[in-house]
């Protein structure tokens, strides 16, 4: 079965309290079984718009990262990071 993959571009406006995405997202992450592969460092933007943190996450499967997304726990974090961050996130599934 192929993984799946989000792959997150995240402009943070608010460091300190951007945290308290970080921690409500946590047991979601745990219960979905992600790999954190990428997540923010050094980066070069050839193409496109340049994000401040590019974040690529691995899963099991595309639904375990579908059902991740939607899951009670991560709507929660999601209502959190609006406040304060800016962000695009695409759901990718990978190839075997």
């Amino acid at each position: 079965m192929a993984k799946g993959y989000w792959i997150a571009h995240v402009n943070v406006h608010d460091a300190e309290n951007y945290q308290r995405y970080v921690a409500t997202a946590k047991p979601a992450f745990e219960r979905f079984g992600a790999r954190f592969l990428a997540r923010g460092g050094a980066h070069e933007a050839c193409e496109g718009r340049d994000w401040a943190r590019n974040v690529v996450i691995e899963f099991p499967s595309l639904q375990a990262a579908h059902d991740c997304y939607h899951s009670p726990e991560y709507s929660a974090a999601r209502a959190i990071r609006s406040q304060y961050a800016e962000a695009e996130l695409l759901l990718v599934e990978g190839f075997d």
